[in-house]
């Protein structure tokens, strides 16, 4: 097990006199709905235990942790659009995202360490950190933040659109979805960019 996230990259930027936002995003590789990335300003102080790589913890722990960072940290969220995703393609619109979250927290950050090696243009300090939500507190927070609202909101879509198992699949590749695309087509919600969902577009047409 890799170790416990820490806020020593957090520390390195303390004497900016400004807020440190960890930055990170969920939803690049599904076939439906939209990218979500979280920004999240934390106080080790009140910080809840437990933070961790979101991808590591079960859904009940993700949802108690996601819970308890409302309650004490300073957040915003962003996404981006199937639809921007067509148009501008994952990475950009993964990038427009995480711009969003930042500009949707209560206080502009002084700095902003995000997850990955394609840093988005912020108007403050940004240090990008790969496998981030392994090293800092901040990213893991806002890993556990982004994945907790993306896989509500597609909970909700998987209400509204019966029959690609959306709700547990959170709209990547799995059999059920497949099956579902096999039986009632494509939707507004899927990425029609992405080479699986655009061959059935064109078998379709």
């Amino acid at each position: 097990m890799p170790a416990a996230p820490t806020f020593d990259l957090e520390r390195e930027f303390a004497g900016l006199g400004g807020p440190v936002a960890g930055v990170d995003e969920v939803g690049r590789g599904p076939w439906a709905g939209p990218v979500v990335a979280a920004a999240v300003v934390l106080d080790p102080a009140t910080a809840p235990e437990g933070l961790a790589d979101s991808k590591a913890l079960a859904a009940k722990r993700r949802e108690a942790l996601s819970a308890s960072l409302h309650e004490v940290a300073e957040i915003g969220l962003g996404l981006a659009s199937v639809e921007e995703i067509d148009r501008l393609n994952i990475g950009q619109a993964t990038l427009l995202a995480m711009v969003r979250a930042v500009e949707a927290l209560p206080r502009a950050p002084a700095a902003a360490l995000v997850d990955g090696n394609r840093p988005p243009r912020l108007a403050c300090r940004v240090r990008t950190v790969v496998r981030g939500d392994q090293v800092s507190a901040s990213i893991a927070a806002a890993s556990i933040v982004a994945k907790v609202a993306r896989d509500r909101m597609m909970t909700d879509l998987a209400a509204a659109f019966p029959g690609y198992g959306w709700e547990k699949n959170k709209g990547y590749g799995a059999p059920a979805h497949r099956k579902g695309l096999d039986r009632l087509g494509v939707t507004q919600h899927h990425r029609r960019s992405f080479a699986p969902i655009a061959a059935l577009v064109e078998r379709a047409a």
